[in-house]
């Protein structure tokens, strides 16, 4: 009997800006793009969605009291070495991290979803680096 294997070589590239849009509603766009459940042929145990170059990172929307009140967390290692800042703060310094840290919550984890986080470029201007890949524009409601 002959199995079918989904095709892996059309892994498409997608502009999104993410002016006004809620981090929430963009995040989960942006990870199902990546992970490829778009797609008819989508397999969970193949990476074969696209790329996603977001744009504007520092206009996304967040809703509600959640510019101050979300709260991101990192830590040292060492004793009272626990870092917090808000959601404007980190909007304010890196915006780029504020989505990867939405989209990476939502893809995988283990080695596949370590191997997915490349597929995902983020940009805080309208600038970026990836013309040549002839990437095509995604419209988010």
């Amino acid at each position: 009997m002959k199995t079918y294997t989904p095709k892996n070589d059309e892994q498409n590239w997608i502009v999104v800006d993410a002016t006004g849009i809620p981090l929430g509603r963009l995040a989960t766009l942006i990870a199902s793009r990546i992970r490829g459940k778009h797609r008819p042929d989508f397999t969970p145990n193949m990476i074969q969605g696209d790329y996603v170059v977001v744009l504007n990172a520092s206009q996304v929307a967040l809703t509600g009291n959640k510019m101050d009140g979300k709260v991101y967390t990192r830590y040292s290692g060492y004793q009272g070495g626990l870092k917090t800042e808000t959601a404007r703060e980190a909007i304010a310094k890196h915006p780029e991290r504020v989505i990867e840290h939405a989209v990476f919550g939502m893809l995988p984890k283990g080695r596949q979803g370590r191997q997915m986080h490349g597929h995902l470029k983020v940009y805080p201007g309208s600038a970026h680096p990836h013309a040549a890949q002839k990437p095509q524009t995604l419209e988010v409601r």
